[in-house]
């Protein structure tokens, strides 16, 4: 009996006994590392004084301290990836519900295809009457979640996210991105006639942007693929001179050496 309280004894007191000897390192700011390597110390230290019960209760004390600490990071963890999904399947409601109500609006006609697609303007783009006051904030979001269709090949959906886009906010600092979009996702759905006419926008309404030099040379392939060789040509010579030193010019290059 004086044996077994001489353990319990032994194994109430170790903890003090162990956070006397266990020396403090300053200057890391991995705590959870530290908690396991001090606690290891601890054990490593005390069972030497303990018999094989106060070892084993020492033992088991510290596997608990480190499930405790694994647990509430995978917690910590499991919460913010949640929280990721939360905030991603709250961004395409809300995306989906403003168009849903923009789509209801009755559509400007498209009217016949023009023998030249660069001359014909883009009703979209053009429906400024329904335009929002600047918001930069949402501005972003909206474009971003039109983009994410895009990205997950949703080419339909893209195209209407991009078209409500620029009726809302022609005149936001992501119109230029999203006009220029809007002609690729049109090229991917082999529209030649409407990608024409976003690329075509690009250039006239948002000159000197930083898309202009694709949109151009997209504008001069879309002219090839329809035919009209002398267009292509005028255009793709439009990018060489205009933006010499671009990967849109290199690629114009090549193009019209297949044209001559």
């Amino acid at each position: 009996m004086k044996g077994y309280r001489g353990v319990l004894v032994a194994f109430a007191l170790s903890p003090l006994a162990a956070m006397a000897q266990v020396p403090v390192m300053e200057g890391s700011s991995n705590n959870g590392s530290n908690a396991v390597y001090q606690g290891s110390s601890v054990t490593q230290q005390t069972q030497a004084g303990l018999s094989s019960e106060g070892q084993l209760f020492q033992q088991l004390y510290q596997l608990q301290q480190e499930v405790t600490l694994l647990r509430g990071m995978l917690e910590e963890q499991s919460y913010k990836i949640k929280q990721m999904e939360q905030d991603q399947l709250d961004r395409y409601k809300d995306i989906d519900s403003r168009l849903s109500g923009m789509n209801s609006a009755p559509a400007s006609g498209s009217g016949g295809a023009s023998p030249d697609v660069a001359d014909t303007q883009e009703p979209a783009a053009n429906a400024g009457a329904s335009a929002a006051p600047p918001d930069p904030e949402r501005e972003k979001l909206m474009y971003d979640a039109s983009f994410d269709l895009v990205k997950a090949r949703d080419f339909e959906k893209a195209a209407q996210a991009f078209t409500a886009f620029l009726r809302r906010y022609p005149d936001s600092q992501y119109a230029g991105n999203a006009q220029y979009w809007l002609g690729e996702v049109y090229l991917v759905q082999s529209d030649l006639e409407s990608a024409g006419r976003a690329f075509a926008q690009v250039i006239s309404r948002y000159p000197d942007h930083r898309k202009e030099s694709d949109a151009m040379y997209k504008l001069g392939d879309v002219e090839r693929r329809l035919g009209r060789d002398d267009k292509a040509r005028e255009l793709f010579q439009q990018v060489i001179s205009k933006y010499p030193d671009s990967s849109a010019a290199q690629l114009a290059g090549r193009e019209l050496s297949s044209l001559n």
